[in-house]
């Protein structure tokens, strides 16, 4: 009976030293509020912001495919149509407005 006493005393102060260090962790960084995720306005390379694909970097896209006189034409919502000539004559490349301008339509 002493040892079961022991042991369950030894348990008991191995719980209530482990709680602390516990509920710190659990409880680090909460301010008790959440208004949303955190969006920076973040300006790129080429002076226009992050959210979208700026022009100057579609031409810039173009002419490394080897597209020459790339100009863009239209932008919309949704992408960026940049013309110039390649070998074959003139020529179409479509961006994704999006972030990194990504090539839809050569």
């Amino acid at each position: 009976m002493i040892h079961f006493a022991k042991n369950a005393a030894i348990a008991a102060l191995l719980a209530v030293t482990a709680l602390p260090a516990t509920a710190g962790f659990a409880a680090a960084g909460d301010f008790g509020y959440y208004d949303g995720p955190r969006v920076e306005h973040v300006q790129d390379g080429w002076g226009g912001s992050r959210r979208g694909c700026h022009p100057r970097m579609a031409e810039d896209i173009a002419r490394d495919y080897g597209m020459r006189r790339a100009r863009v034409t239209d932008v919309t919502p949704r992408r960026v149509i940049v013309e110039g000539r390649s070998r074959g004559g003139w020529d179409r490349m479509v961006f994704a407005n999006v972030r990194g301008c990504p090539l839809i339509r050569r």
